[in-house]
């Protein structure tokens, strides 16, 4: 019966079929050169893979290079709460790449514990993990401009999220639903670029950092409203 143990250095490792690296991003180089170095024995045809994001496969060349079969899988939810989210893990999306070799031993076991795998380019890992802090990262800074708006005009932080929470629950709501152009509504859409000028110049005032995160947002932004206008 197959077996997992969790070890804290490779030391401690023993032969394995198939081995996780699951260390910080700058560690994983680190890491599969000393697993290379002290496990060479009994990496050939073995999988070992690695959960980043932001790195691909080829950050475990040197596992590659010593015979094994080397993949990366990267669960696409927030960890904030790693508890909730293992409990919950059944229909999580994981971005997977690697060696054939590999994927036709992750592909069937992470099938197993319910995640939904979505193949992706290796060469565009670190755009493909962009889009995840755009999506989770940038999505906590934008709010938390809000709600630092919204206390610069009086109102308490818990009132505050109280009232971003419509807007940003029901604008995520749409552009999941329609798409991103479609789901633009506010001052850049009705192209009234005057209350624009008049926002961005009111929130440098009282904000500079602020101020120009409102400025690269609305030139963004006035590219989607521009997509929204556009002609099907």
């Amino acid at each position: 019966a197959a077996s997992v143990q969790a070890v804290q250095s490779v030391g401690a490792m023993r032969a394995a079929d198939v081995v996780m690296l699951a260390v910080a991003d700058d560690q994983i180089a680190p890491a599969a050169a000393a697993l290379a170095a002290a496990r060479e024995a009994w990496l050939r045809g073995a999988v070992v893979f690695h959960c980043s994001g932001a790195k691909a496969s080829d950050a475990l060349q040197v596992l590659r290079d010593a015979g094994a079969f080397v993949a990366s899988v990267h669960p696409i939810r927030s960890f904030a709460d790693p508890g909730r989210v293992s409990a919950d893990f059944a229909g999580t999306f994981c971005g997977i790449e690697g060696d054939p070799q590999a994927l036709a031993v992750l592909t069937p076991a992470f099938e197993r514990i319910g995640a939904r795998l979505v193949s992706i380019e290796a060469a565009a890992k670190t755009v493909y993990h962009a889009a995840s802090v755009f999506a989770s990262n940038y999505l906590v800074t934008v709010m938390d401009a809000a709600l630092r708006a919204y206390q610069a005009a009086g109102i308490p932080e818990p009132v505050a999220r109280e009232l971003a929470a419509p807007l940003a629950s029901e604008t995520l709501a749409n552009v999941l639903r329609l798409g991103a152009a479609p789901a633009l509504t506010g001052p850049i859409a009705r192209g009234d670029l005057g209350t624009v000028s008049r926002q961005q110049e009111a929130v440098t005032a009282w904000d500079e950092p602020t101020g120009r995160l409102y400025a690269a947002l609305a030139e963004s932004t006035m590219d989607v409203a521009a997509r929204k206008r556009r002609p099907a």
